[in-house]
């Protein structure tokens, strides 16, 4: 032991040797085991020219539903375009963007069935839009007003969590339940690269294991937690790799191809059905505009790197495909982006036009039967 780490435990530790203390110790640090180095396959099925790369991992899907995840995509980036436009109007709130991530977000609810759950977390407003909910109540959402979080009567999904990896834990907890009555059904989770760095995703992951839950953790790496590059996160060569620890299935998709997102999602449920438990799928894949409304992505992000993966486009990507299928057209891009914009025009006046809240409407709200105290705070208010 060297003298600079014995006054460590001598208590005699001054600001000048802060540094000396992390060197020293630094220099005694060694790596008693062999680190896992095996990289991860990125499985894609689609080249960037939307030419087919890997048969056996195309999934098996009609026409016509080829043509409704085209139509999915190109409504959400629509969607996506108008939203950013409303909350720079101030008649959204908090709206968190998400052009560059159509495949990872249609494509991975589109392999689920309508039974099964969806926990997002804030990012992923348009799983739960598919999966159900109505367009205006996702602008209410956004909007605080409570209506936005009353979920439809056969609609399994939860509102977006704003606590990043909350979500996680609550998919815990429907899994579970459906394993315990030997429901067929599974639950996805979703979260980005930065939410993949909390506790709430190694406490799930675990307890996922541990439990054979059916499961999917979707982790949709686009590189950066807020600012932070992936680099600064995590040792680990990849997310997929955080698996292993867990002993469940990790995969590491191309999430800019949306055909190897639905045919992940749909291996990992079957997998979950079939009562072999859970799946952690990384995504990789990159949004195009900032983190929110507030952030300015040229400060961590260059031009170079946001050319390089705008060749990646998903949609441009799959609409080649298509097109050589002779199953889309520009025309049906344009058809799709004028009925886009007219919905998201009438759902976001019907959400205007919603009462607006009262506090004795928010406390009856909370429960079946309002307790007496909350009776009497009511009673000030009205």
């Amino acid at each position: 032991m060297t003298n600079v780490v014995k006054q460590v435990y001598n208590n005699s530790i001054t600001a000048e040797l802060d540094i000396q203390i992390f060197i020293e110790v630094k220099k005694m640090t060694k790596v008693p085991y062999e680190v896992y180095t095996e990289e991860v396959e990125t499985l894609s099925v689609l080249s960037p020219d939307g030419e087919i790369v890997n048969k056996d991992l195309l999934p098996k899907l009609t026409d016509d539903q080829l043509k409704e995840i085209m139509y999915r995509m190109v409504f959400t980036r629509t969607w996506d375009d108008r939203a950013v436009n409303l909350g720079r109007q101030g008649r959204l709130g908090f709206y968190a963007p998400v052009s560059g991530q159509e495949a990872t977000m249609v494509g991975s609810e589109f392999a689920l069935e309508k039974e099964d759950f969806v926990c997002p977390g804030y990012r992923d407003m348009p799983q739960i839009v598919w999966h159900g909910l109505p367009l205006y109540q996702a602008f209410l959402y956004s909007r605080g007003h409570q209506h936005g979080g009353e979920i439809p009567e056969g609609v399994n999904v939860l509102m977006p969590q704003i606590i990043i990896g909350a979500q996680i834990l609550h998919a815990m907890g429907i899994a579970m339940a459906y394993k315990l009555k030997k429901q067929k059904q599974v639950v996805i989770t979703y979260t980005g690269d930065g939410g993949s760095s909390e506790g709430d995703f190694y406490e799930g992951l675990n307890y996922a294991g541990v439990y054979k839950l059916p499961v999917i953790f979707f982790v949709q790496n686009n590189g950066y937690a807020i600012t932070t590059p992936f680099s600064k996160q995590t040792a680990a060569l990849s997310i997929a790799h955080k698996a292993i620890a867990a002993g469940i299935k990790g995969v590491k998709i191309d999430g800019m191809d949306v055909l190897a997102v639905i045919k992940a999602v749909q291996d990992a449920a079957e997998r979950g059905r079939n009562g072999e438990g859970a799946t952690l799928i990384e995504a990789v894949t990159y949004r195009f505009r900032p983190h929110s409304l507030s952030d300015d992505a040229t400060k961590y992000r260059s031009k170079e790197e946001e050319g390089q993966w705008s060749e990646k486009d998903p949609i441009a990507r799959f609409a080649k495909y298509l097109e050589k299928k002779g199953l889309w057209t520009e025309e049906d891009t344009a058809r799709v982006r004028d009925e886009a914009k007219a919905k998201v025009n009438e759902q976001i006046k019907k959400a205007e036009q919603t009462a607006k809240m009262t506090v004795p409407g928010l406390i009856d709200s909370m429960f079946e039967q309002t307790p007496k105290h909350l009776e009497e705070q009511k009673a000030d208010f009205q």
